[in-house]
């Protein structure tokens, strides 16, 4: 074999498809509907703590201060949490530290595509738990649980709310799964928790040795561009993911702006209510055009279209990015994330225009 020869798992790995760009056109020229983040943007405090970083220094090489008031935050030791560039860094993480090649790694679907990614770089054999539109994607239990039991899964990702359905599963759900499957890390990702008002603390269950919580300050504190994500789990397992993740992954900028939007939980709870009245309104809106969608306890939703490339394509004309389901699995879904209100009346506006060429029958 060639030096230069990729490992063979790599064969199979495959670009992920993710919103919130479009090659095609400048930022400016299009209303993004398709990324699911705060779109109010981040604190002010953050851009003033950003001025006064020296970036002619190293940073932290393991994001120490953060790392510390983020297990404050969440009422762990900083041996239990890990901060990393972003929730999807950690995640290649995980699989580098874990997974052998051979290794099944059970997916609950439709999700984030790079839980899938992952494992299949480190050549494990993937297994989809399919979630069904025709059942409201409503997780059956007892039959995941058989998954398990079936596969004896290194690794079980569940993203909880979940991308893109919007669907919560409730504490009752985790633990039963953490019971079933002792020998299984259940990687429960939250990027998107705190969306849901009054939503149960998973921390809570850190005391299972084969939980890991993800969790992004990307979406909620809406730092996109800087890349904050961490880990919360049992020391070793941190341990683990530490021995693999390179120093000075997460910069200077990024740790200085997390911390300054740690300190400043009033903007992250402001902006939230205002999306969450947005996102309210915005349902209300199209439900009344004809275009409902689909139930989802955080401020994005599927919605029923005839053909998901053709929605998007059809509203990206009109200046409007949206996000096909396609590389979900869902050809017939297109998914929308609430924006401030006048944004949310120009996609209203659209698809009302537009309902009788796009939208499904159901709608």
């Amino acid at each position: 074999m060639s030096c230069i020869t990729p490992r063979p798992a790599l064969e199979r790995v495959v670009p992920v498809p993710h919103g919130g760009h479009h090659s095609n056109l400048p930022p400016g020229d299009l209303l993004d509907f398709s990324a699911n983040i705060n779109p109010f943007g981040p604190s002010p405090r953050i851009w003033e703590a950003m001025q006064r970083v020296k970036i002619d220094r190293h940073p932290d090489p393991r994001a120490t201060p953060l790392r510390c008031a983020l297990a404050a935050h969440h009422r762990v030791e900083p041996s239990a949490l890990l901060v990393g560039n972003g929730a999807v860094d950690l995640i290649y993480q995980l699989a580098t530290a874990c997974v052998r090649p051979g290794d099944h790694v059970l997916i609950v679907a439709p999700t984030f595509g790079e839980y899938a990614a992952a494992a299949v770089m480190m050549g494990a054999a993937v297994v989809v738990h399919r979630l069904l539109p025709e059942h409201g994607f409503a997780l059956d239990i007892e039959a995941l649980t058989r998954d398990v039991e079936r596969f004896q899964p290194r690794l079980l990702f569940l993203c909880n709310p979940n991308n893109p359905t919007g669907t919560c599963h409730p504490r009752a759900v985790v633990e039963t799964l953490l019971t079933a499957a002792p020998d299984t890390l259940l990687v429960l990702d939250e990027a998107f928790v705190n969306f849901v008002a009054g939503h149960w603390q998973a921390a809570a269950l850190l005391n299972y040795p084969n939980l890991l919580i993800l969790r992004s300050m990307t979406k909620d504190y809406a730092l996109t561009g800087l890349r904050v994500g961490y880990a919360l789990a049992a020391p070793e397992v941190i341990a683990a993911l530490e021995k693999v993740q390179p120093p000075w992954s997460v910069n200077a900028l990024a740790q200085a702006a997390a911390l300054a939007a740690l300190e400043d939980e009033a903007h992250l709870h402001t902006t939230l209510a205002q999306l969450a009245q947005a996102s309210a309104a915005l349902r209300a809106g199209l439900t009344a055009q004809g275009c409902a969608p689909l139930p989802s306890a955080v401020h994005f939703s599927l919605l029923p279209v005839r053909s998901a490339p053709d929605a998007a394509h059809w509203l990206l004309r009109r200046g409007i990015l949206v996000r096909d389901g396609t590389s979900f699995g869902l050809p017939h879904h297109i998914r929308i994330a609430a924006r401030c209100p006048t944004d949310n009346a120009r996609l209203v506006a659209a698809l009302a225009a537009g309902k009788e060429e796009l939208c499904a029958e159901k709608c």
